[in-house]
């Protein structure tokens, strides 16, 4: 008897591990990043999939996923548990996690014990820490002690009692500013840069003036990559957007109808159906078919 010759199988090819050095390629071949936010596992591991480039843990979980009025409250234990989820979905992109207001601004101890939490706890492959010049001297610790660091200048949110939600760097004056911050971060050892609201023409000289990435988020597509809040992209904030913001779905719709849906096939008794129940097998079935009818207590 001659046995049937199947195709050989066609082995999926895992897609190739981001890490910095990638995002380095990338830029040197101009050759666009991208990124996202996610927070939870489900949302990390479509994002993944999708072969998105780098994956933020973002403090902006604050807001999107725990209805904080601003990444102020969001919490060390927070951030970490939410990294954790991530971490487990995420098999591609380079993971970074914010490191939270409060968390690296008492002292460096403090600051080196927490962004080590993040790598050896939660997995993170790099912290993101806000701040310029005034950033430099601990980008330069945290990167002599082996963790990878990616710097956020422009606007940036936990500043905003301070400087407020609004575009930065809107003078030549405020340009060298950021252009100067800059500098200090990749002098320092930061492996890339997350531009926040800023002018487009601010974000291309940024980006011409570095060697390391460029990741904007409102500062222009001269930027080595992009960011957005995923909430954002697939309209599940319940806000307006800012103007930087595209919205490539609308979620928010979708899983409402999905919900009504649902809600009046309960009600009108069409959910759950025959098909959607379990059965006894035949034998137990007719046992019980045999039985005296049980008569219903009445109340």
């Amino acid at each position: 008897m001659s046995l049937i010759q199947l195709p050989p199988r066609e082995e999926s090819v895992p897609a190739p591990k981001i890490t910095a050095q990638t995002l380095l390629d990338r830029k040197q071949a101009h050759q666009p990043i991208t990124a996202l936010t996610a927070y939870d596992y489900s949302t990390a591991r479509l994002v993944d999939q999708a072969g998105i480039d780098m994956v933020l843990v973002g403090d902006s979980l604050g807001m999107a996923v725990l209805g904080y009025d601003s990444t102020l409250p969001v919490t060390m234990e927070e951030m970490l548990h939410h990294t954790r989820a991530v971490r487990r979905a995420v098999r591609h992109a380079l993971l970074v996690a914010d490191m939270p207001f409060g968390s690296y601004h008492s002292s460096t101890g403090e600051a080196i014990a927490n962004a080590t939490r993040f790598i050896k706890d939660a997995g993170a492959e790099a912290v993101k820490i806000e701040g310029g010049r005034n950033r430099a001297a601990l980008v330069s610790t945290l990167t002599q002690s082996e963790i990878a660091v990616v710097g956020h200048i422009g606007l940036t949110p936990q500043s905003v009692h301070r400087i407020g939600y609004r575009v930065q760097g809107k003078s030549a004056a405020a340009i060298d500013d950021l252009i100067a911050d800059a500098q200090a971060l990749e002098a320092a050892g930061a492996i890339a840069i997350v531009l926040e609201c800023i002018p487009r023409e601010a974000g291309g000289l940024i980006t011409a003036a570095l060697a390391i990435p460029t990741i904007g988020i409102g500062a222009g597509p001269e930027c080595d990559g992009q960011i957005l809040v995923f909430h954002d992209l697939v309209n599940l904030t319940g806000a307006t957007p800012a103007k930087f913001v595209r919205r490539y779905a609308d979620a928010s719709a979708l899983i409402t109808e999905a919900i009504q849906h649902y809600a009046s096939d309960v009600r009108g008794g069409t959910f759950p159906a025959d098909a959607e129940s379990y059965h006894l097998p035949r034998e137990a079935s007719s046992e019980l078919l045999a039985r005296e009818p049980l008569k219903r207590s009445r109340r």
